[in-house]
């Protein structure tokens, strides 16, 4: 599984990073996280607002922070 965190680094970014690690936790579930910064490489896959989440190649969600109950949804899926 390949999580991917989308913005510039931002602090609301890394409250993502943290909630999804946190859901991955709670799940015992292991995964690679990635931070991408890069601003093609977010236009590429269709990211028009920060922070993004795309969980193996499907954007799950952009422009807020998931809550860790949200995300743990997407990893149950």
């Amino acid at each position: 599984m390949r999580i991917e965190v989308m913005g510039p680094g931002c602090p609301r970014c890394r409250q993502t990073e943290a909630n999804v690690k946190a859901a991955l936790k709670e799940l015992n579930i292991e995964a690679e996280v990635v931070h991408v910064s890069d601003v093609s490489a977010m236009a590429r896959r269709g990211v028009m607002m920060t922070p993004a989440v795309v969980l193996d190649g499907e954007l799950k969600c952009q422009g807020k922070i998931p809550a860790v109950a949200e995300i743990k949804t997407w990893l149950a899926e």
